[in-house]
This record gives structure tokens, sequence and C-alpha cells, in this order.
């Protein structure tokens, strides 16, 4: 008897029918993967399951039984547990909190955290229960999602995305509790749009296009090329680097040494980086290394107060630490940051208001809003970078993470910035739509901007970057070209064993990009 089966399940939202009379079988002790491009129905089908969201018409059964899932109580009352790919946190709050206030009374705070400390150290998700919400990246807090999810003991586990943001080693830790659990006779829903994991981790796929099944494949037996087929109706187009002389530094960090905002962060230790004109310099590592610290000192969202070095950070040549954002986007720096939506973007404001957040197009010389300009920007970039949307007064929040992700990232590349500083370029986003931004990048590159990438997906830093560097504890490696160093090596660099990084510290870049 399947654990679940869905006959019909169908959706429909203001102008779009999210769900499509949609079949899905699922077994016990199954690893069945959901596949399907940005907007294609996916996260719809997955909060019906997990009970956060009521079909309009279809049959859930669970065991058999056909169940009215009116709640995620309700689902999770039946073993349903979901890890969502836009978190379900408290900010506020620790992350033992976060996890006791998603599991059943009875047990006490304490009880908990030992729980989460031992969890994460038998599936390699180690985080620390006492530290705020707040002061976790992205990765960090994904960790939280599937360690709550897991202490839930799940007969049912749905991941949404559940590898965008980790490294390596965690993912091939991520899939042993996975075989694991299903050896156990627990049943994952596996949601990626990464076909060589579904591939090698999967006993099924069904596959999705326009809120309705395109097919259902044993992904051992297919291609990558057959997977994209089936979701996109054809194959990403390959990408084409040109070869570019790089320039002049454009942004440097010397020496760069700042304490941690925050009491569980992490501090930089004497950071330095040299990206030039015309090259994609990237920086690769597990979250929660100093990366948010960096981003920020890079971006202008921390400055660097009277006290400090404010020439430790440099644009063109000249001191910027102790400027803010505006004023480092009006000397050519754009930045975008890894969370969506509420940095990224406003959820309740439409596209065209959104552009405000970077662009000036919008407003007048006295401060004024001029709509007719928002509205015709924000439908350039729909237009130009293939966004799904209702229109340009489309809410953030109404867009599905992937197409909200190539709007951010085509607001700040149709800005011609000269320094673009980008994190987690293609978070979630499914391969058609990674390839118009990768694409865009290196075309961006290629027009003479100097582009850094913060990712934590190595293949696509290998795709994208002329030069590598590593964080790891807050330092920084030496930077090598993508040419002489390999997958395994910077996974080596992840623990901070490089070259040089002995007990003082980190080799530093020079000011032309050398060690």
């Amino acid at each position: 008897m399947p654990r679940l089966q869905l006959e019909g399940i169908t959706r429909h939202y203001p102008g779009v029918k999210a769900n499509d009379g949609i079949d899905l079988t699922v077994a016990a002790g199954e690893i069945h993967a959901v596949l399907g491009e940005n907007g294609a129905g996916k996260s719809t089908l997955m909060k019906i399951i997990h009970g956060s969201v009521r079909p309009d018409a279809g049959t859930v059964r669970w065991n058999g039984e056909a169940v009215q899932l009116a709640s995620p109580a309700m689902a999770q009352a039946l073993g349903i547990s979901m890890v969502y790919q836009h978190f379900s946190l408290f900010e506020t709050l620790s992350v033992a909190e976060n996890v006791w206030l998603g599991l059943p009374r009875g047990e006490s705070l304490a009880s908990v955290a030992r729980r989460i400390e031992a969890m994460g150290a038998s599936y390699d998700l180690a985080v620390d229960p006492r530290r705020p919400l707040h002061a976790l990246s992205v990765g960090e807090r994904q960790r939280v999602e599937i360690i709550r999810a897991l202490l839930g003991a799940p007969k049912l586990l749905i991941l949404d995305e559940p590898t965008s943001v980790l490294a390596p080693q965690a993912i091939e830790g991520l899939f042993a509790t996975l075989r694991r659990l299903a050896s156990e006779g627990c049943s994952i829903l596996y949601v990626s749009h990464k076909l060589d994991e579904i591939r090698a981790l999967c006993d099924r796929c069904t596959v999705l296009r326009g809120g309705r099944v395109t097919g259902e494949v044993v992904p051992a037996r297919e291609t990558p090329g057959s997977l994209s087929r089936l979701m996109i109706g054809t194959e990403p187009p390959p990408l084409t680097r040109i070869a570019v002389q790089p320039g002049p530094v454009a942004l440097s960090v010397h020496a760069l040494s700042l304490p941690d905002e925050t009491v569980h962060g992490t501090a930089l230790d004497q950071v330095s980086l040299a990206l030039r004109t015309g090259e994609i310099l990237g920086i690769a590592g597990v979250s929660g290394n100093g990366q948010q610290a960096l981003l920020a000192c890079l971006s202008g969202e921390r400055v660097i107060g009277p006290g400090g070095d404010r020439a430790a950070v440099r644009l063109f040549g000249n001191p910027v630490g102790g400027l803010g954002p505006r004023e480092r986007r009006a000397l050519g720096l754009h930045f975008v940051p890894e969370e969506r939506l509420g940095r990224g973007a406003v959820p309740a404001l439409g596209l065209d208001r959104n552009t405000l957040l970077t662009r000036t197009e919008g407003i007048g010389r006295v401060g004024q809003l001029k709509p007719r300009a928002m509205h015709a920007l924000a439908a350039r970039l729909i237009e130009r970078f293939d966004v799904r949307a209702g229109g340009p007064g489309s809410a953030a929040s109404s867009l599905s993470g992937g197409n909200l992700q190539k709007f951010i990232v085509g607001r700040e590349i149709d800005a011609e910035p000269k320094v673009l500083v980008v994190a987690q370029p293609t978070w979630g986003v499914d391969v058609g739509a990674a390839a118009v931004i990768r694409a865009e990048l290196l075309a961006l590159r290629a027009r003479g901007a100097a582009v850094l990438v913060v990712s934590e997906d190595l293949d696509e830093l290998f795709l994208l970057c002329d030069r590598l560097q590593v964080i790891a504890r807050g330092r920084l490696s030496p930077a090598r070209p993508i040419s002489e160093t390999s997958p395994a090596q910077v996974g080596e660099w992840m623990s901070g064993l490089w070259p040089g990084a002995g007990n003082e510290g980190a080799a530093v870049a020079t000011a032309d990009g050398t060690r």
C-alpha cells in the first residue's frame, strides 16, 4: 500500500492554475524526486501535502485512507514533516527555541538543545543551539530546519531544495542520512533542480511543467539532458566564455580584521582580496565561516567606524570603508544579497516598487515617485530576464523563488555596475533560469565589469570564475586560477588547510591579485 497517494490534485490562484490534476504515489521507504522549472507548481503541491494549502479539487490518501489536511499540525500528527525553501523560523529566538516550538509539548528546552547537538554531530549538520537565529547564515538556518524536521521522527519527509546552500561534504552527509531514513521506512519527497543529485539519490522522479505531470521516470536511467527536456522542454544552452584580459584592481580588501557584531558569529581575520575589472573572482566556503560579515563590509551594510581602518576596503583605489550602500552604488558597486525575501525584495510590494531599493529611475529630482518609470523598468526586467510574473505590479511574494531571484539579479545587472558583488546567484533556481543568470554574469564580465561571486555551489564557481578563494573561520585563502585547482583541493581548503595558513592566518593577496 502506498504511504502517500495524490489523485487529481488541482489548485487555482488568481490568473494561474498552479496544480492541474496531478497524480503522485510515494511508497514507504522510497526517495521520490519532484522535478520542475520555477513556477511549475512544485512548492504549491508540497504545501498541499503538508497541510498549509488546501486543494480546490482532488484527493489525498495517507496509507490508503482519504484525509483532509487542514493544517501543518494535522500533517505533523500523521508523521509528515517539511523543510521549506524559504524558512519558517523566528529571528529573535535561539536555535533551540525555534526547534522546541515545532515539537510536541512535554519536552524541556534543555533536552531539545542536547538532542540538537547530538543530531547535528551524527548527521554532519552541526549548529550551536544557543545561537540567536538572526546571527546565522542561510546555510546554517537550513541546517536548523532539517534538524527540526528529523527530531520529529517523520514517516514522510519533504525537502524543498535542501542542498542549495550546502557544501559538498555536507551534501554527502545529508545523502547518507536520507538513505538511512529510507532504509528505516521513512518516505522522502525530494524537490530539487540539481539533476545530478536526483540521479544519484532518488528511486523515482515525477516531472512537472506548467502545473501538470509530464512524466514519471527512474532517474538513474536518465541523463541530465533527458531530464532537462522533460522539465523545460529543451536543454539549457552551453555557457560561452569570452577571453578577457583583466584590467586594474576595481575592489580590494587589505588585511581587514573586524570583530563579530554578534555573540556567536565569525570575526574576520586579516582578510585580503583583489578583484580586477574583466574577471569573476569566486569565494567558496561552508556557510557560517564569515561570509555574512565580509559581504556586509563590501556592500556598505557594515561601515567601518572612525577608530577602524577605513582604507582597508577600496573601490578603484579610493577608501570606501566609511561609506554606506547608497554612496557605494553611486561609485558603481551593486550588491545581490543571499536572502531574496526581506533583503533583496520587500515581499508585499510589487516588482515595480521593488526597483526603488537600488535603482533611481522611479524617483524624481525632488524625491517624488514616478510610477510610469518604475513600471517601465520592471517590465523591461521581466522581459529581459524571462521572469514569470503576473506583471510589474505583482507582489514579490507571489513569485516562485527562482523567478524572484532572476528579477533581483537582473535588477542589479541591468544597472550596468562597474563592480557587482553577488551571493548565491542561483540558489533554488532551475537549470534553465540558472543558465540565464550565469550567462548574464559572464556577459557583464565581458563588458569589463568586475564580479565577485560568493557561493557554496562548487560546480557553479568552476563554471563562472577566473580565480577562486576559500573562506574558513573568518580567514581567506590565497587566490588560485581555476585552471590550477580542483574541487577536491577546494574541499580541503574549506577546513582552513591551505599552504601558509598555519597558526598565523591565511596568506593574503597583494594589490594586483597575486600571492
